[in-house]
Parts: structure tokens; sequence; C-alpha cells
């Protein structure tokens, strides 16, 4: 009997710990099941290191996620779709960029505030966008000499 409880003991101690990483997981990736946010549209000349489920910043926070992006085939554009944190409210001249870490990291959107005293809706576009600047195209625009 003795042997049965030191194994139901040691099983239910892994299993509160699986479920304590599992939650711990969630809060470190910012995933929430019933996040409450208000979805704004942009449209981007490129998408280059974005895809569903990165984060949108402002200021450097995080004050949301991309939930959706596709083609727009008229346009030939990345239309989409960002979910920002409900409380935040982004001014209606702001502009939206794709940025980068840094030479090695990963590409987030960010969200450069404007001084309006008027704020986007749910469901409003953002019409100021800068897409993904590529840094090879850069480099080599730079090593062989062209300008534009």
């Amino acid at each position: 009997m003795a042997e049965n409880t030191t194994e139901v003991l040691t099983g239910a101690a892994v299993l509160a710990a699986a479920v304590a990483f599992v939650v711990y997981a969630g809060q470190v990736s910012g995933f929430s099941g019933g996040s409450a946010g208000y979805p704004l549209e942009a449209s981007f000349r490129s998408m280059e290191g974005v895809s569903v489920g990165s984060e949108v910043r402002l200021a450097g926070v995080r004050v949301g996620s991309v939930t959706e992006v596709t083609l727009n085939p008229e346009t030939y554009r990345a239309d989409t779709t960002v979910l920002v944190q409900q409380g935040i409210e982004i001014p209606d001249d702001s502009a939206i960029v794709i940025s980068s870490e840094g030479l090695l990291g990963g590409n987030f959107v960010e969200i450069v505030p404007g001084g309006s005293p008027f704020y986007y809706e749910p469901g409003d576009t953002i019409e100021d966008t800068q897409g993904a600047v590529s840094l090879i195209s850069l480099l080599l625009k730079f090593v062989g000499g062209q300008s534009e």
C-alpha cells in the first residue's frame, strides 16, 4: 500500500510541474485563449520576416500580435490584421512599420504613434505603412554602388 501512495504522489507532482510549465510558457509567449483586444488593418508592400503570431510593439512594449496576413491579388500587397490590447488607444495619424531587432534578430510590427487627439476604432485601417527592408538588397546596392 505504501508503494502505491508513493507512486500516486510522484505522479501528482510530475503532473503539477507539467501544468505549471504550460501556464508559464503561455505567459512568456503572450498567448492567452481569450485575449481582449481590437483589430486594426494595414497593407504592406513587404511582410518579410513577419507572420501570424508576430509581436506588435509600441515604444518597445508588446501591445498585440499579428492575427492574419493575406495577399491582395489586385494590389499585390500583404493585407494584415493586428490585434491590439484593449485599453491601448492608437492615435489615428499613427504609422505601422516592419522593424528588425538587429542584424541577427527577427522582425516585428511596430506602431509609431502620431499626435492626433482622435483614435483608431476597431476595424479601422492604418494607411501610413512601411514594409520590411531587406538587408541583403541594401548590402548589394552598397557593394554594387547603385543609388536610387
